[in-house]
């Protein structure tokens, strides 16, 4: 198996639990934050939404810098939005991965603003730095409907709210 292949059927796994998280989210807390540092839950989940998108970044771009590419949240106000959004991006995603070139992978990318450079790595480092990013700031939405008290669902496994003590 190639490796796009791999990343191919790892965001396939990961977005099957990303839409359960997703879909959990009621829709009067979108504004809700556990701490004045944390994003709102609309923020946080436009972001894991937006990330598989960053699959087609890193495969056909050399970089991403947002002092010529400034960054624009997508606004979101219901999950239905939330939903297709993540549809989109996950299609963006994975066709970059069924359209990528093995041999690039080694490429350097970069995430920079002007001159800072925030990130320098291979292709193929990003695209695994995006699907950690998913897992990262998914367990993050996790601890905010934790708080919510809205039922979690299993990421791995089932979660302590799907089984019966």
């Amino acid at each position: 198996m190639t490796r796009l292949a791999t990343f191919l059927q790892e965001l396939e796994l990961e977005m099957a639990t990303t839409r359960k998280m997703l879909s959990r989210i009621p829709e009067d807390q979108y504004e809700y934050k556990p701490h004045e540092k944390s994003m709102n839950i609309r923020s946080l989940a436009s972001h894991i939404a937006e990330l598989p998108s960053w699959l087609h970044l890193a495969l056909n771009t050399e970089e991403l810098d947002f002092a010529t590419s400034p960054y624009q949240p997508e606004i979101i106000n219901n999950n239905a939005q939330l939903m297709a959004y993540a549809e989109k991006n996950y299609e963006t995603g994975k066709t970059a991965l069924q359209q990528g070139a093995e041999d690039s992978l080694e490429q350097n990318w970069k995430l920079r603003d002007g001159e800072t450079i925030y990130v320098s790595c291979t292709r193929a480092d990003m695209i695994r730095t995006s699907l950690s990013q998913i897992i990262h700031h998914r367990a993050q939405l996790g601890v905010y409907l934790r708080l919510l008290n809205v039922p979690i669902p299993g990421s791995y496994g089932p979660s302590a709210d799907d089984m019966s003590f």
